[in-house]
This record gives C-alpha cells, sequence and structure tokens, in this order.
C-alpha cells in the first residue's frame, strides 16, 4: 500500500475508534462539570448498555424486526432509554445524597457503584465473553483508495450524529442552558428558581444514554462483549475528557476523536504497533499535561473562596 492509502485508511480506523470514545467521554465531561464528581461508574454503565442492547437485540432475532439494522436501532433506542434510566437510578439513590459531602466521599460512592455493576454482571454471566450476533454482513468495498464496509460507516456516521444532536441540546434548549449555568454557579440557579436536582437528573440520562449507545456500538463492531469491557474503554474516555478540557462537551469530543486518531496512526510506527498503542496513549496523556494541563478547551479557574 502506497502512503495516502495507509494514511487514508487509519484516518477513517482512528474516527471510527475515536468517536466511541468520545461518547463515553462525554458522559464524564457533563457529570464533571455539573457536580464536579469524576463518575468512575460511568464506564460500567457503558459496559451494562452493551448487554442491554445484546439482550434486547437477542429478542428481536426471532421477530419480524430480525437482528439486523432495524433489529439494532431498535435496540439502540429501548437500550439508551434503559440505561438512561439506571444513571437517573444512580444518581438519585447514591449521589445525591453526597451532594453536600467531601468530594472524596462521593468519589468513593462512585467506586462502589462501579464495584456493584461491574462484579454483577459477572456473576450473570459467568465472566464469558458474549458474543453479539447480527444479521450484518462485513463485506469491503472500495472509496478510491480506501477500504470500508457498510457496518464501519454506519457506526461512524450513528456515533457523529448523536454527537450532533447532544451540541444542539445543549446549546438550543432550556434544559441545555440550564445545564451550563448550573456548571458555572449552582447556588445562584437554585436562587434564581431553577431545579437544579431535575438538571442533574437530566445530565445522568443523557450521559448515560450515549454510554449505552457507544457500548451497543462497540458490541457491533467487535462482534463480542464482556463484563471487563467498561475497564480500558473508560480509562480512554477519561483520557479524552482530560486532553479535550474535562467539564467540557465539545472537548470531550474532540479528545476522543484525537485519541482515537493517535491511536490509529501510532499502530504505524515501528516498535508501537498493536501492542503498544495502549501505552503510547497514555504516554502521550503524561507529557500533553505536562504542557496544557487545562486540556485543549480547558481553561485555568481560581476556586472562590
Amino acid at each position: 500500500m502506497t502512503f495516502w492509502e495507509i494514511f487514508l485508511q487509519q484516518l477513517f480506523n482512528g474516527l471510527l475508534i475515536g468517536s466511541f470514545y468520545g461518547l463515553v467521554a462525554i458522559g464524564y465531561s457533563m457529570v464533571y462539570g455539573i457536580i464536579k464528581l469524576l463518575n468512575f461508574a460511568h464506564a460500567d454503565i457503558y459496559m451494562s448498555g452493551a448487554f442491554v442492547g445484546l439482550i434486547t437485540l437477542s429478542l428481536f432475532a426471532n421477530t419480524f424486526v430480525g437482528n439486523a439494522w432495524l433489529g439494532i436501532v431498535l435496540s439502540l433506542l429501548i437500550s439508551m432509554l434503559l440505561v438512561g434510566m439506571l444513571g437517573v437510578l444512580i444518581q438519585r439513590v447514591a449521589y445525591r445524597p453526597m451532594l453536600k459531602a467531601p468530594r472524596l466521599s462521593i468519589l468513593i460512592t462512585a467506586l462502589a457503584v462501579s464495584m456493584l455493576l461491574y462484579n454483577t454482571v459477572m456473576l450473570l454471566t459467568q465472566g464469558q465473553y458474549k458474543p453479539f450476533r447480527t444479521g450484518l454482513t462485513h463485506d469491503s468495498f472500495f472509496v478510491g483508495p480506501l477500504r470500508l464496509t457498510e457496518t464501519r460507516v454506519v457506526l461512524l456516521v450513528a456515533a457523529i450524529a448523536l454527537m450532533i444532536i447532544l451540541h444542539l441540546f445543549i446549546t438550543r434548549t432550556m434544559y441545555g442552558k440550564a445545564m451550563r449555568a448550573i456548571s458555572l454557579d449552582r447556588d445562584t440557579c437554585q436562587l434564581m428558581g431553577i431545579n437544579v436536582f431535575q438538571i442533574v437528573a437530566i445530565t445522568f440520562f443523557v450521559g448515560s444514554a450515549l454510554a449505552a449507545a457507544a457500548g451497543i456500538m462497540a458490541g457491533v463492531y467487535y462482534g463480542t462483549v464482556h463484563f471487563y469491557m467498561g475497564f480500558l474503554i473508560g480509562l480512554k474516555a477519561f483520557t479524552s475528557a482530560v486532553i479535550g478540557g474535562i467539564g467540557i462537551i465539545p472537548g470531550a469530543m474532540l479528545g476522543g476523536l484525537l485519541l482515537g486518531l493517535l491511536e490509529s496512526f501510532s499502530t504505524q510506527i515501528p516498535f508501537v504497533g498493536t501492542v503498544w498503542k495502549d501505552v503510547f496513549s497514555f504516554v502521550f496523556l503524561i507529557l500533553f499535561l505536562l504542557f496544557r494541563p487545562t486540556g485543549i478547551l480547558g481553561r485555568a479557574e481560581s476556586e472562590r473562596m
């Protein structure tokens, strides 16, 4: 293959993987922006979304809906709704009572929720990999020098569409404006009559729903799901959020795409390849934070006394 053929192929692969990271990173940034919580349970919500999608898709497989694109779309919508409600439930039971507590306390609570979700799915699946069976074909076709499959193209378009819809929701709706206002000054928003608890619940719903969408897309892309699948992508999504600027939604999108591109192109670097690409990503994070600790779109903030 020529240089340009390799470049275009890795560009597409990087955008696809980066879109998964971006969808999960958005949840980290939304929650941190609202209540300053690093929600380490978010990666396990992504994993839970993949399994909910697997169950719903398997139920559709023997009906007229099937397990091709129609079944996947319906599974995606149902899983986003159910996992979004799971996120709201977690917020109401585990996080809301801790909003006035020290940040370390709510952080420990997030770790506890993560372990609960992780071990529950592990027990239910007996720690086994589960095939994510779809009725899709993986026949490839060429667009110029670029080798593509229908599945990859649709997944990339769907992920970018979800990011655009979220951006419009945050910038054009009253709920989105309320989220941005609360991220700036929660106490003042309460004094102005904004129902802060309701907005926080909506934030958890949206972030969890997007994580569920990413989980289903990953299941379709990789063909299997397992209880441990949230660990590494959770770290990378958090890395994406930090690179873009933690608490800034466009930054999470940008960080996810950038990290996906870095990983994809790093596989072509001698002595890195696929074996060391994860190490390469985290080394880049360390070096990046040395020179830009607030992230690409982040700004240094002073704590008010």
